[in-house]
């Protein structure tokens, strides 16, 4: 079957660098059966050695969907937020930027996110 792509093919490493960058699928790296883009072979490295540190909470979708109800959100992979050095993504489309309203509810969305995503993951 089709590996699903992790952020829409965005370089996860280049994130941390305060450049989302789309990768190249002739650097590519798999993990947990999803398949990770990378700009450069150095930043494949980078999450080859340490895939936990790049890997996106919740599974790449949107943090704040995730936080209001565990429901699945596809994200923009422009709109995100490094917090405690991880990954976080959001929805933002059609004028609706969910990062706004995280920034305002981060503590009590993050508590109720990782909930939500411990329980679909089980």
């Amino acid at each position: 079957g089709k590996k699903a792509i992790a952020v829409q093919g965005y370089d996860v490493v280049s994130y941390f660098d305060g450049r989302p960058t789309q990768g190249f699928d002739k650097i590519q790296s798999e993990n947990n059966g999803v398949k990770y883009y990378f700009a450069s072979l150095a930043n494949k490295e980078r999450f080859d050695n340490n895939p936990k540190k790049y890997v996106p909470q919740y599974g790449g979708w949107c943090a704040y969907a995730m936080g209001i109800d565990g429901s699945k959100v596809k994200i923009d992979p422009r709109t995100y937020k490094i917090l405690d050095n991880k990954l976080y993504l959001f929805y933002n489309f059609k004028g609706t930027n969910t990062l706004a309203p995280w920034n305002k509810e981060e503590t009590s969305l993050k508590i109720k996110a990782d909930k939500y995503w411990n329980e679909l993951i089980k």
